[in-house]
């Protein structure tokens, strides 16, 4: 069964796992010490900025738990979307690991505005009073959207105005950046991002994230976070492996582009139909769209996906690397096919 229902489902690009075979080449110092890692930070280093710290996890939640530590106290507060994946998606790890609080800014589209972020800005030094320290935004949002150059900078600089610090969740970074038609270094480093987390599983890596520190005292003592954190790899080589695969010879952006350009494929086909509507702009490689409630399980028989709002009859499609224009096309005919029944 071909999925819609997330990249995450998708396969390993094979580029990904030659470079994992190729890793796998006799012994190799442990925990980061390796040639592989260290060429591959200094890969990071390259493509974002020489300033980065750059320190792998497993997974993407650890990224943002872990990534945001760095600048959390317990009595301060990360402002996000509504909707952002550490506040909807992480069982409560941020709550629980980070000791903080997350203040919410509703939002329709993903993305949430310096306006909506005033409303939370007030008790500043009254200690009756939790203390915002981070706004936090996900590049691509969780609807789907995608953030221009001038909002992102726009919310860090009001970030660093502030005080402030300004976090990416960058699950679906490349994705963004094949939208906008940037490099991560304009869409990252010129916009003033001082934390990322980048993903890569959702775009053909096995497994494994990065933390990319943009200002170097916030890694002080970060290693022992990260090993407290239980995210520190013995066999660190075979992470760092995917991402210098990753970076390298455009891969990154080739494999983000293709799952756009299949998204707007769907998009473009789905929206010829009398009985669906897209409800966001398909900017990355996710689609929105509202269809007839009867169709939903007839169509999930044969393909898996999410509902995104039972109450609205609202479906998310997701497209990957590794789709394909058949695979679209035998959905959108199995999509009219449940319809007309």
């Amino acid at each position: 069964m071909r999925s819609f229902a997330s990249d995450n489902n998708s396969g390993v690009h094979a580029d990904i796992l030659r470079a994992i075979e190729s890793a796998n080449q006799g012994h190799a110092i442990a925990y980061g010490d390796d040639e592989i890692t260290q060429r591959t930070i200094k890969k990071f280093k390259e493509v974002l900025s020489s300033q980065v710290e750059v320190f792998f996890t497993f997974t993407g939640t650890a990224a943002n738990v872990l990534g945001l530590s760095a600048a959390i106290r317990p009595y301060n507060a990360v402002i996000c979307s509504e909707l952002a994946h550490i506040n909807v998606d992480e069982c409560g790890a941020p709550e629980k690991f980070l000791n903080a609080k997350l203040i919410t800014v509703p939002t329709i589209d993903g993305k949430i505005t310096v306006e909506g972020v005033k409303k939370h800005m007030h008790g500043f030094g009254d200690q009756h009073h939790v203390q915002p320290s981070v706004i936090s935004v996900s590049q691509v949002t969780e609807m789907g959207t995608v953030y221009t150059l001038e909002e992102l900078k726009v919310l860090a600089d009001y970030a660093h105005s502030n005080n402030l610090l300004f976090h990416v969740d960058g699950a679906r970074l490349a994705n963004a950046a094949v939208s906008l038609g940037k490099t991560f270094k304009e869409m990252v480093s010129g916009t003033g991002v001082d934390i990322l987390s980048f993903g890569g599983t959702k775009n053909g890596l096995m497994f494994g994230e990065a933390i990319v520190f943009f200002k170097p005292e916030l890694s002080n003592g970060f290693k022992f976070i990260r090993k407290q954190g239980m995210q520190l790899a013995s066999k660190m080589r075979y992470v760092a492996a995917q991402f210098e695969a990753y970076l390298s010879n455009d891969l990154c952006y080739r494999t983000a582009a293709h799952a756009n350009r299949m998204a707007q494929l769907l998009a473009e086909e789905v929206a010829k139909i009398p009985e669906v509507a897209i409800t966001q702009k398909v900017q990355a490689n996710g689609i929105f769209a509202i269809i007839p409630q009867r169709a939903i399980a007839k169509l999930q028989k044969e393909y898996f996906f999410h509902v995104w709002d039972e109450d609205r009859s609202e479906v998310r499609w997701m497209t990957s690397f590794d789709t394909t224009e058949n695979d679209i096309k035998d959905f959108v005919e199995a999509l009219k096919k449940v319809l007309a029944k």
